[in-house]
């Protein structure tokens, strides 16, 4: 007997997440004249531009320093599984910066993991911390956490989670799928 798909996150329960960590965000990093905002190819970034853009709506800034960085090749698992590069578009400065780090989905670490590698090619940030949308807890490879959390579920290994976004899917919704 298959078991439905679960939906997590949906219509304005999902802006209502959005709007929650970019509160939290604030609290730590005031105006983020200090801060930036890095987004993991390539579905992070659809997460960190959402944020830039509610930050920027909340504190009335035209700007808020937001980049894309493409990983590719700082994964462990980069030959195996044949992936295909994508852009990275980091066009300000990160050194003493507060760097947030944003990804979808949080589940090995792996993936984060190579993103802070690559994030060294463009310089020592002050601080980096690590922000997602849903952090798959008790599966970790790496010891790594977020420290900012849209939700927390607790899923088993033949689960998956779907993200989609306005911009790229047409909807906004979060679903716990089963293999």
């Amino acid at each position: 007997m298959a078991i439905k798909p679960r939906i997590l996150l949906q219509d304005e329960k999902f802006e209502v997440t959005l709007k929650r960590l970019c509160h939290q965000l604030i609290e730590v990093h005031n105006d983020f004249s200090q801060s930036v905002i890095i987004g993991l190819q390539p579905r992070g970034i659809y997460l960190a531009r959402r944020i830039q853009k509610e930050l920027m709506h909340i504190l009335k800034k035209k700007n808020i320093p937001c980049g894309e960085l493409d990983i590719t090749f700082f994964r462990d698992d980069f030959r195996r599984k044949g992936l295909t590069p994508n852009k990275t578009n980091i066009d300000f400065i990160i050194e003493d910066k507060n760097v947030i780090l944003v990804d979808d989905v949080l589940y090995t670490g792996r993936t984060i993991r190579a993103g802070l590698d690559a994030l060294l090619a463009f310089g020592r940030p002050k601080d980096v911390e690590l922000l997602v949308l849903v952090d798959r807890r008790f599966q970790r490879h790496v010891p790594i956490q977020a420290k900012y959390i849209g939700i927390s579920i607790d899923s088993i290994a033949s689960q998956n989670v779907k993200v989609e976004w306005l911009e790229s899917d047409g909807t906004d919704k979060v679903t716990l799928l089963n293999k």
